[in-house]
């Protein structure tokens, strides 16, 4: 009887579009596929997704887990129609903290909502989340696609990820020991990575140019293209020096709370670190943002990473065979500072020098 009602509704009439999810779906299985690996080898399209880490080769493993999203940033790529990158920085704030971690990224899951789907731009950021998860050796396992009108302005979208990881028990980083002494040892960042972009966007209003016009820091892109500049995922080079030494004894994976924030996460009680910030090889958007946005220099240590995207916390006698095994991954890696005994009257991360923007 249903059938027969005239004027009936349904649900695409409500704004979801079945049908287009499940075009969405056929279109991103082959950029799925791509991310297999050992102990991940089925299909997309399940009700959840299977890894085998039997397969993946270990034997007493720990689970690590972890999920973030890429903040406001996904807001510059809504605007600026570039929407083949994000993906990238979704799978690097994930995986980028379980690699700090001593954890080998196993699969990845994503969440993707918005008021009326696009298929096109969900594949569009499919693409890029199925490239970070293949730089990152890690198989995209499954997702969520949730369309869901009236919670969403128009060509509006959020992304959430989720990451799982596994060590061999013993082997989880930080280390204990870390003493003082110990060397501070600091990876570059490709620019702005995913925090402070809420600061960012207000910095871009301030200045009065538009998403096209081009970078004051990098005249060849436009200023939307260089600030989504992708998040840099460390993992294989990390794995890859992890293997080669012992000397490594904790890292920290420098997001939104910057050096202040991050680098406490892995100390234990009685020390804090003293950073050399004349060591830095800051890059230029930041000198930028910094300028326009009259930032302090602390606010900037707390709100963006400054050029340094992870900091490795190295044994003292061994800091020189720890910077050689970084070097070795292709890392242009610095001496940033070291470990030093924590003072009632002194914050834990405590700066000499200055960024020179």
């Amino acid at each position: 009887m249903a059938d027969t009602l005239k004027n009936g509704l349904t649900y695409a009439d409500a704004g979801v579009d079945i049908d287009a999810g499940n075009a969405m779906v056929e279109e991103i299985k082959p950029l799925v596929r791509a991310t297999r690996r050992p102990g991940a080898d089925a299909e997309i399209g399940g009700f959840g997704g299977l890894f085998d880490l039997k397969a993946a080769g270990f034997s007493d493993p720990i689970l690590v887990a972890a999920n973030d999203g890429v903040g406001t940033k996904v807001k510059i790529a809504i605007e600026t129609g570039i929407h083949h990158t994000i993906g990238i920085d979704l799978v690097a704030m994930c995986v980028n903290d379980l690699i700090v971690q001593g954890a080998e990224p196993l699969f990845f899951l994503d969440y993707y909502a918005t008021g009326k789907l696009e298929p096109a731009v969900g594949a569009a950021i499919v693409k890029g989340i199925a490239a970070g998860c293949v730089q990152s050796g890690c198989a995209l396992i499954g997702g969520e696609t949730a369309e869901m009108p009236g919670l969403y302005a128009k060509g509006d979208y959020d992304l959430a990820g989720f990451a799982v990881g596994a060590a061999e028990r013993g082997t989880l980083l930080p280390k204990p020991g870390i003493a003082v002494g110990d060397r501070l040892i600091g990876l570059p960042s490709s620019g702005v990575h995913s925090n402070g972009f809420s600061l960012v966007r207000r910095i871009v209003e301030k200045s009065g140019l538009a998403w096209d016009s081009p970078a004051p820091f990098a005249p060849t892109q436009s200023l939307g293209a260089a600030l989504l500049e992708p998040t840099r995922l460390y993992v294989k080079p990390m794995l890859q020096a992890l293997k080669a030494t012992s000397a490594i004894k904790a890292m920290a994976h420098i997001t939104g709370g910057g050096f202040p924030d991050n680098i406490p996460r892995v100390l234990p009680d009685g020390v804090g670190v003293r950073v050399d910030l004349s060591a830095i090889k800051v890059p230029s958007v930041f000198g930028w943002l910094a300028s326009v946005g009259g930032v302090a220099q602390n606010e900037m240590l707390r709100t963006f990473n400054c050029g340094i995207g992870m900091i490795v916390v190295a044994e003292a006698g061994k800091a020189d065979e720890a910077m050689a095994a970084l070097r070795a991954t292709g890392q242009d890696a610095v001496f940033l500072g070291e470990i030093v005994p924590e003072a009632e009257d002194q914050p834990r991360v405590a700066y000499s020098g200055q960024l020179a923007f």
